[in-house]
């Protein structure tokens, strides 16, 4: 029910599976597999499979931190959109990368909960997506020493409240892995 015309199209978003981002994140393993399971059946299903690559002083483009994780893959076709912020779609090209394919759904995945999954989730909302966190295909690390909540608290309160989240004209709400049918328009 997006608000962005001629838009009916679906898309997955992996956001930051990269070594250096998700080398200490909770249930990494896990997480990854449930991305890999959804790329192939986004794939199987036609459904563009879009790749957020982060990088700034302290993850270097080009470096072995920088690389999305060896268990999953871009192939070739694959949109792969570098971001230097939070929110996926500020001073990037995800926006024009949606556009051409048709995109006004977005399931989202990926790393850091706390940071980047959210931003990118209030950032598609804000501009008219509608926006699904999979519920069990994203994660964050430990930063309870600076004053966060233990990482599996962070994990499940993104998932409560984005489980409530809507806009007019627009929906959200949360999905697990299993649960995703892409054949369905995403869930």
């Amino acid at each position: 029910m997006t608000t962005l015309p001629d838009r009916p199209h679906t898309a997955l978003v992996v956001i930051d599976v990269q070594n250096g981002v998700v080398s200490g994140a909770v249930r990494r393993d896990h997480v990854v597999a449930n991305i890999d399971r959804l790329v192939d059946r986004a794939r199987a299903a036609k459904v563009p499979v879009v790749w957020v690559q982060h990088n700034d002083d302290e993850l270097e483009r080009d470096t072995d931190e920088w690389q999305i994780v060896p268990e999953l893959r871009p192939v070739d076709g694959d949109p792969i959109v570098h971001k230097q912020y939070g929110d996926s779609f500020e001073d990037t090209d995800l926006e024009a990368v949606l556009a051409r394919c048709g995109v006004g759904r977005l399931v989202v995945t990926g790393a850091q909960t706390d940071m980047c999954v959210r931003s990118t989730l209030h950032g598609a909302l804000a501009r008219g997506y509608d926006a699904v966190l999979v519920d069990d295909a994203h994660t964050t690390e430990d930063l309870s020493e600076w004053g966060a909540p233990p990482p599996e608290q962070v994990i499940a309160h993104t998932n409560l409240y984005w489980g409530f989240q809507s806009a007019p004209g627009r929906t959200a709400g949360t999905v697990a892995t299993a649960d995703v049918d892409f054949a369905a328009g995403g869930v």
